[in-house]
């Protein structure tokens, strides 16, 4: 029996590409913006046409009024006598605008209207109940809204009378609030068509202009795409300074970094590989040679394996620390007073051999270091120089501090080392030996891997080129805050 289906919900647009979503996003948002623009701007327009009408229709009932309180007829000039005079005076005197009309009743019955197409309007039975309503001693206007043939209709109808006529009429004024809302429907419309018309544009501009901000990113991906453990060179293309060529550059620095790792990782291999073989084939030889009947063989045959498994020792502990060299952890910078540091070194070296020992220059000053790796550095230099010195020579060592770079050296009077091969000596296993010592030619390599570690280098020089024994000066240098004054160099023997 098969087990329950699992089901497992996608989102609608997690298929869509990046500029896809970009420019939905865009278009839903101009949109939104668009619709949220007219909906307050249309209601804002409409609310003003209505107070227009209701403006108007004050308006016109007012001159109404005026007429009727003030005015004279101009066939007597005197003042109306008759509700029909001054029913066709007022009709006659106001020219309706294109929304209005005017009708006159005189004992109920329509007389006048104005202007055409207010026809229809006259007899329809919502105006005719209104003026009915009316009594014929009615002193207020009365306003409603009625419905008829040429749309809705805001109609203000003002009773009228004249002193020393029993006659009483209306005057209504109307105004079609759809006809005066029509502009307002126009207007919609134009807006609905120029909206389509800036979406369609903001489309095409925004399909554009996603392409070419996330032209990086493709490039990005394809460069992501060809990288593999067989070649590691390939970098994005980096243009700009906006956060995508940031993006870009972090990317190819990471790859800068997974190349050093791959590069340190291979080389390590390699130089185990090559260095190791040699010590293993001596003492595989030793072994299937080795008659273990003869009590002197295996005494120096287990001599010389011992001594083999030691250099072994020593070159695994060296390619493990120049492993090492490319971690951050490799360097940790504290302060280091560089007098005092001076001192130690100076100790510590006469403990490797009968050598003449000197300081050549003490510096007086504190600056920004790993004491235990600069002191390694020095010992190593010391070291090198006690194997390829006699007893009683000359080795001297010295600190300073010149225009914000920090200076260590060591310097001897050995046979030295061909000009030609000074570049070369601190490549690893490289080995310039004239007196026969056996080394695994890390030392320099390990040197020259702490000064790189410091962000300083690490050079090499003939002491004295003169003279008959040139030796050898190898100086290490750092950018250094100094945060003490120099002292007055001196040497000591």
């Amino acid at each position: 029996m098969s087990g329950p289906h699992r089901w497992t919900w996608r989102h609608p647009f997690g298929a869509l590409s990046v500029r896809t979503k970009v420019l939905a996003s865009v278009l839903a948002m101009s949109a939104l913006g668009l619709a949220v623009t007219w909906t307050v701007t249309d209601a804002i327009q409409t609310q003003g046409i209505v107070d227009r009408v209701e403006d108007e229709l004050d308006q016109e009932v007012e001159e109404f009024r005026v007429l009727a309180t003030r005015g004279v007829d101009p066939a007597t000039g005197d003042p109306f006598t008759g509700v029909a005079e001054l029913l066709q005076v007022a009709i006659e005197r106001n020219v309706p605008g294109p929304d209005q009309m005017l009708v006159t009743f005189v004992a109920g019955e329509p007389q006048l209207y104005s202007p055409q197409w207010a026809r229809p309007v006259v007899d329809d039975p919502a105006l005719r109940d209104l003026v009915d309503s009316i009594p014929p001693d009615a002193s207020r206007v009365s306003q409603r809204w009625i419905d008829t043939e040429v749309g809705r209709m805001d109609v203000a109808a003002v009773p009228v009378s004249v002193t020393g006529s029993d006659d009483h009429g209306t005057y209504v004024v109307g105004i079609g609030t759809d006809m005066a809302l029509a502009s307002q429907l126009a207007l919609r419309q134009t807006f609905a068509l120029v909206s389509v018309a800036v979406l369609l544009l903001v489309g095409a501009v925004g399909w554009v202009v996603a392409g070419r901000l996330l032209r990086p990113l493709e490039l990005l991906a394809a460069t992501a795409q060809q990288v593999g453990g067989d070649d590691l060179t390939r970098r994005a293309p980096v243009t700009g300074d906006d956060d995508v060529a940031s993006l870009g550059r972090a990317f190819n620095t990471m790859l800068d970094r997974v190349s050093d790792a791959f590069d340190a990782q291979r080389q390590f291999l390699d130089d185990a590989g090559h260095e190791l073989r040699t010590p293993l084939t001596v003492l595989r030889g030793h072994l299937e040679l080795l008659d273990p009947d003869d009590a002197q063989d295996v005494a120096e045959t287990r001599a010389l394996l011992l001594d083999e498994t030691e250099r072994m020792s020593r070159i695994v502990e060296d390619l493990v620390l120049l492993a090492k060299a490319d971690r951050p952890d490799f360097v940790q910078v504290g302060q280091v007073d560089l007098g005092r540091l001076t001192d130690d070194l100076h100790d510590k070296a006469r403990a490797l051999g009968d050598r003449t020992w000197l300081v050549d220059e003490r510096a007086e000053a504190t600056v920004r270091g790993d004491e235990q790796r600069l002191t390694q550095a020095l010992l190593q230099l010391a070291d090198n120089a006690v194997k390829y010195t006699p007893p009683g020579t000359r080795v001297a060592l010295g600190s300073a501090v010149r225009d914000g770079t920090a200076v260590l050296w060591l310097r001897d009077e050995g046979p030295g080392v061909p000009e030609a091969e000074l570049d070369r000596i601190f490549e690893r296993f490289v080995r310039v030996d004239a007196t026969g010592e056996r080394g695994s030619g890390l030392g320099l390599a390990i040197v020259a891997a702490i000064a790189a570690g410091h962000d300083g280098t690490v050079a090499a020089t003939r002491g004295d080129p003169t003279g008959a024994a040139p030796g050898l000066r190898v100086t290490l240098t750092w950018p250094a805050a100094v945060v003490a004054p120099d002292r007055t160099p001196e040497e000591t023997r």
